[in-house]
């Protein structure tokens, strides 16, 4: 166990494996992972692409994924909620623990994260991986460990309804059927929302949501030719979406998923006088947006960015219970030293590719 093959991103688009040694615990309280399989999120793509993630560049060599599952093989003395030979889903990040943000459950505002000069720390495309082991929860026997990969995007899909602070008998507008909008959509309705509309460009991942979580679906017309106001026609969309879907003057809830600018205004566009719109998709930094409307309508517009306490547990609950089946999500499966053929794939971002799957190191 001295040393482990990883899978390191050098710069941007600049990828090797190298064997590093095998890393140690920091303290008591610490759990060392052997990485079973880890899921490609679309923030992988993007790091590897451009070399940074907002504030957050590569400074160094650094190993990519997030989405991690694995069996615990070793743990410090003072470690009391996992033990040897567990299966478990490991959350990613090292919050301070000190500031305000994590005094008050929002660790995912920390600004003092253990990273160094806002740079990105080693992710789990690695075979062995150490984490704080409160960020380390135990699966139950009927969760495999693609399942428990799959918690951190359904963890993520737990905090977009909690920011929206969803309520049973809403109606819910979805923008974006790919992974996390889909499971957005699925967990919005487990948490009993009346009406869950997915929107999507892509026929085929329209339907895939409708068969996932969804009520129903909305694939907008694609433009023949040059639209002469973007705006406009991101408000004619919405219109179609509340007529067709009777949300009267629009939904209570509107999650964005995307990113894309057309879908921003229109989903804006589409929320109820009062309602709450949560902006959760990454796209262009800068978007023309309609403030007027947000103004004039009195909406809550909110953003969300990871989880919260509370949220690891509960996506677990939904997938241990049936509410949410995250393995129809898988879409692909690669071996470790096919790393790079993986996060090719994702890349082209092809409407029959949901969640990409990249085993462990035996």
């Amino acid at each position: 166990m001295t040393e482990a093959v990883t899978f390191v991103l050098i710069s941007a688009q600049n990828v090797a494996f190298e064997r590093r040694k095998a890393p140690k615990l920091r303290d008591e309280y610490d759990v060392k992972v052997h990485i079973e399989v880890t899921g490609i999120c679309g923030s992988d793509i993007h790091l590897w692409q451009h070399g940074r993630i907002g504030d957050h560049a590569v400074t160094n060599r650094v190993v990519p994924g997030h989405e991690s599952a694995g069996r615990v093989i070793e743990v410090g003395k003072k470690v009391k909620n996992v033990k040897v030979g567990d299966l478990v889903a490991v959350e990613f990040g090292g919050p301070c623990r000190r500031c305000d943000y994590c005094w008050s459950g929002a660790y995912n505002l920390c600004t003092n994260t253990l990273s160094a000069e806002k740079s990105i720390w080693d992710g789990t495309l690695q075979k062995y991986y150490v984490a704080a082991s409160d960020f380390c929860y135990s699966l139950p026997s009927n969760i495999s460990a693609e399942d428990g990969a799959l918690v951190e995007p359904t963890a993520v899909a737990v905090q977009i309804c909690k920011v929206a602070n969803l309520r049973v008998g809403q109606t819910v507008l979805v923008f974006g059927c790919g992974p996390i909008g889909v499971l957005s959509q699925a967990v919005a309705k487990a948490q009993g929302a009346k009406k869950v509309i997915g929107v999507d460009i892509s026929e085929s991942r329209a339907a895939f949501a409708k068969s996932f979580g969804a009520d129903d679906v909305f694939v907008p017309e694609r433009p023949s030719g040059p639209v002469a106001n973007s705006v406009d026609a991101s408000r004619k969309m919405a219109e179609q979406i509340v007529d067709k879907f009777a949300l009267g003057d629009g939904a209570d809830v509107v999650l964005e998923c995307t990113g894309a600018e057309p879908c921003v205004q229109a989903g804006v566009f589409a929320t109820r006088k009062g309602g709450t719109y949560v902006q959760a998709g990454l796209g262009k930094e800068n978007v023309v947006f309609p403030i007027s409307t947000i103004c004039l309508r009195g909406l809550n517009v909110k953003g969300s960015i990871l989880y919260t306490t509370g949220c690891y547990p509960t996506a677990i609950d939904l997938i241990a219970s049936g509410k949410i089946n995250v393995r129809s999500l898988i879409t692909h499966r690669f071996k470790f030293e096919q790393a790079l053929d993986a996060f090719e794939l994702v890349r082209q971002g092809q409407s029959n590719t949901m969640k990409v799957m990249i085993q462990g190191v035996p």
